[in-house]
């Protein structure tokens, strides 16, 4: 199986060769069939292509400000457990229980093993701490389960995640996580823990993982497409993470040039890659492939040549220096321009036979090449300058505590020692425009984008380039009379073709749509249109989750940034509450600074001051966060969110339910799957929610036809189990485009139309039937006319007074930040129907409630002050 072999019997001709060449020297960019021309040069072929690789390199270097500088990490190597799920054929790194209980070891490094080592690195001057494991050995190996429940920790991650803070507190360094394949919520759960993470892509070449004799058949977490979406997830969370190739294991040139480009589509996407290992393959005894040849010098020179072309002069690359039996000199000029990690103290657990060389031999080596040997920290110079969002505020100390901060290079001079790492205690202390709610409406936002407009939401042109790739949604005609007439029967029987139709209706077939809609609202809800007396409070708005639709985040220094104290917060509902609202609605950023527990003392300061109020407050995407942050469970944080107040949770943070627009909608926040888990989490509580979906942006019918099936099949679920419905209604958000960054960057269009609004509104009462009875317009974003023409087309809700409305504003709504009751009812009037004061439930409102609503008309006496 050895890939050059598969690939000898089709050499390219020297004509391909030479073209190629050229193009790389003359700095074109090179597809993958000239990549897998060039990834075969050898002789003066690959010495040609070395010197202009070379070239690419030291212009990467000037640019970055170490022109002349190869760079490596002193760390130690900490092989937590050497257990795993995986079978990987050439690996001697994992074992099983019985050979560990054998040697005398445990399934786990104890901790007191773990800071031995991390102990005696820091006294060596160690910085790194490279934490190696298996993947997810509790789910193949009982003795890990007991050891982890023995100890105390509900899964691995957990346990990596409880000795990363004991190194950061005890020793000072600086933990780079290498546990294999990791969820979304995982890397929430490990980035503030960590400087750094990684995980080697090895290959994209799907057969070799899935064909019986394959190098990882049998290995579940050696799918290429599981591990392409671990560096798109570690992208999305801002994590600097290490990935690269692994050559020599079967893979063709081709496939080799296909990962490659992988490897630099995600790159270019979210500038996330910190670097590429390139590792040629070394057989090892006692393994399935230790007949297989070695990767030979000539492959791992060209790989390097090539990777440097094709990922660029802003890459940074390394091969491991104790893979080459001393040939540093050829990898240099081949373009690398890092070592890696290199210990004085543990062996390469991965490659034992394999010893480190020493440190003052790689310098002297580097230096006969041009190259000055310079230390560095786990996570690269550049996100070391960069600090936030790639640098959790938790890590941050530990890392400047240990940076040159002019270089973002390791400090010679710096004292290796522990510092404490704690989540902060309380909210951020109140700053900034704290009065946004109210000047939004008269001094409007300071700018239309936040300062880091370029960098925060990732890569414009790779999201120009797939949204293009999608196309343009198809148009379906369909039969639009059959269709309507089984609405109008019974529109639990719409097939998905049947409802993509009527989707695309214009109209006299819209018309006819709405009045089909209108007949279900009517025979299900009656006649009243319903409102509830609320007040939203929006406690921060610093956010670094980069989602591309939203105006409202900014950075903790822009000029509209504000953070609300705990006792604000008390205030503004009590003054809701003065004016007769029956709810508070709470959201905020997922602030940098903010402890995982500091929701719970938001829901508690409110019942405190206001104990008759609901507290509807806090997003799956704030859910998870406080969960990750406190290291609870969702359904314990839920739990303890519950008995600190809280009463139900807004269904928002969905957008589309649907990963292949989210994560054009969206960089870091939480995937689809992980919405789902929250709401139908809480729902088994007795938490209920909301259900939201946001449209008119890069999505299509398709996707609202899909984001609505998968709500109501929630709520079926939820009636099924519990009796009771988790949703309380359907609200439907149309995308607000003015000063929302994806259309800023000329990738979303600019909102709905007025045809697509009062086609996803009457399709929501249509296929949401019988399992929501409640569909809620939004005047905030479609304004008094257009919130009652939605009434007349299947809604029979106007949401809430709000009293302040931010994030809409922000976005350019010109609806304004509030309405009176009176507007509320006016709106119902205008439709045609009466109208009814609710709760949050949709349930009926105390008499001492409505009379307090009505004496105010829901109006605040005033607004509260910037600062007290």
């Amino acid at each position: 199986m050895d890939g050059t072999a598969m690939d000898a019997s089709n050499p390219p001709t020297a004509n391909a060769m030479r073209r190629a060449l050229r193009r790389a020297r003359d700095g074109v960019a090179l597809d993958v069939t000239e990549t897998a021309v060039l990834l075969q040069a050898r002789g003066e072929d690959l010495n040609d292509l070395c010197a202009s690789a070379a070239r690419v390199r030291d212009a990467g270097l000037a640019a970055a400000g170490r022109p002349g500088v190869i760079t490596y990490s002193k760390s130690v190597f900490i092989p937590l457990t050497r257990l795993c799920r995986d079978k990987c054929h050439y690996c001697t790194f994992v074992t099983v229980p019985g050979k560990l209980r054998r040697a005398g070891h445990g399934m786990f490094m104890s901790p007191d093993e773990v800071l031995d080592i991390a102990r005696r690195g820091a006294e060596l001057g160690c910085k790194e701490a490279l934490i190696t494991l298996g993947d997810k050995p509790e789910d193949r190996w009982p003795e890990a389960r007991e050891w982890l429940d023995a100890h105390g920790y509900d899964d691995t991650i957990a346990y990596v995640r409880a000795m990363s803070i004991r190194i950061l507190e005890e020793t000072g360094l600086l933990p780079h996580l290498n546990p294999g394949v990791l969820g979304w919520t995982d890397f929430q759960r490990l980035k503030p823990v960590s400087a750094s993470m990684g995980m080697m892509l090895e290959t994209t070449a799907t057969r070799l993982w899935s064909e019986p004799g394959g190098p990882h058949f049998g290995s579940p977490d050696k799918e290429p497409a599981v591990r392409l979406r671990v560096l798109e997830d570690a992208g999305r969370s801002s994590v600097p993470f290490t990935s690269g190739l692994l050559i020599g294991i079967g893979e063709t040139y081709q496939e080799r040039a296909e990962s490659l480009f992988a490897l630099r589509k995600v790159s270019r996407a979210y500038h996330g890659v910190q670097e590429l290992i390139l590792q040629n393959f070394r057989a090892k005894p006692d393994t399935a492939m230790r007949g297989m040849p070695d990767a030979e010098l000539d492959e791992l020179v060209a790989t390097v040549a090539v990777a440097r072309h094709v990922m660029g002069p802003a890459a940074c690359l390394q091969a491991p220096p104790n893979l080459v039996d001393g040939e540093y000199e050829r990898l240099i000029a081949a373009g690398v321009d890092d070592w890696g990690g290199v210990s004085p103290l543990t062996p390469d657990h991965v490659n034992p036979e394999r010893p480190w060389p020493q440190i003052e031999r790689l310098a002297e080596r580097s230096a006969a090449a041009g190259f000055e040997l310079r230390e560095r920290l786990a996570v690269y110079p550049e996100y070391v300058r960069r600090g936030e969002p790639w640098l959790d505020p938790r890590v941050l100390p530990h890392v400047r505590a240990l940076a040159d901060p002019e270089t973002g290079l390791a400090n010679p001079d710096a004292v290796v020692r522990g510092l404490p790492w704690q989540e902060p205690e309380d909210l951020p202390v109140s700053y900034g425009r704290t009065d946004l709610h109210a000047t939004i409406d008269t001094d409007g936002r300071t700018g239309d984008r936040r300062a880091d407009f370029e960098d925060v939401y990732g890569d414009w042109e790779v999201l120009r380039e797939q949204v293009l790739a999608e196309g343009a949604p198809e148009r379906l005609v369909g039969d639009l009379r059959e269709a309507l007439a089984v609405a109008a029967d019974d529109p639990t029987r719409l097939t998905d073709d049947q409802a993509l139709a009527l989707f695309h209706a214009d109209g006299p077939a819209l018309d006819a749509l709405c009045r089909i809609a209108d007949d279900v609202r009517r025979d299900t809800v009656g006649e009243d249109v319903t409102y509830c007396v609320t007040r939203n409070i929006n406690f921060t708005n610093v956010c670094y989750t980069g989602c591309r639709f939203c105006a409202f985040a900014q950075r903790r220094t822009d000029a509209d940034a504000y953070t609300l104290s705990l006792e604000q917060v008390a205030d503004r509902a009590a003054q809701a509450w003065e004016v007769g609202a029956t709810e508070v609605c709470m959201q905020g950023g997922i602030h940098p600074d903010l402890p995982g527990t500091a929701y719970f003392d938001i829901a508690r300061a409110v019942k405190e001051r206001v104990p008759g109020i609901h507290v509807h407050a806090f997003s799956p995407m704030e859910v998870v966060n406080g969960a990750t942050r406190t290291g609870l469970s969702i359904r314990d944080w839920l739990q303890r969110a519950k008995e600190n107040g809280l009463d139900s949770i807004p269904g928002t943070a969905a957008e589309i339910l649907d990963d292949e627009v989210r994560w054009v909608l969206t960089k870091g926040k939480l995937p689809a799957a992980t919405w789902v888990e929250v709401v139908t989490t809480a729902h088994e509580l007795g938490i209920r929610s909301s259900s939201t979906m946001m449209y008119g942006h890069v999505d299509t019918p398709k996707h609202w036809l899909g984001h609505l099936r998968l709500l109501a099949e929630i709520q079926q679920r939820s009636l099924e189990a519990n009796g009771t419905g988790g949703f309380t209604e359907f609200v439907t958000l149309p995308f607000i485009h003015t000063n929302a960054p994806v259309y800023l960057a000329g990738i979303a269009r600019p909102g709905p139309t007025a045809r697509d609004n009062r086609a996803v509104i009457a399709m929501a009462r249509l296929l949401l039937h019988p399992h929501i009875p409640n569909i809620q317009t939004s005047w905030v974003k479609l304004g008094a006319e257009g919130a009652a023409e939605m009434l007349r087309s299947g809604a029979n809700d106007l949401g809430g007074t709000l009293m302040e409305e931010t994030i809409s504003r922000m976005a350019g709504s010109a609806y304004g930040s509030y309405k009176s009751v009176r507007d509320l009812q006016a709106i119902a009037e205008a439709a045609g129907r009466p109208h009814r004061q609710r709760t949050t439930t949709y349930g009926e409102v105390s008499a001492e409630r409505r009379a307090a609503a009505l004496a105010s008309d829901g109006h605040l006496p005033e607004l509260l002050p910037v600062l007290d």
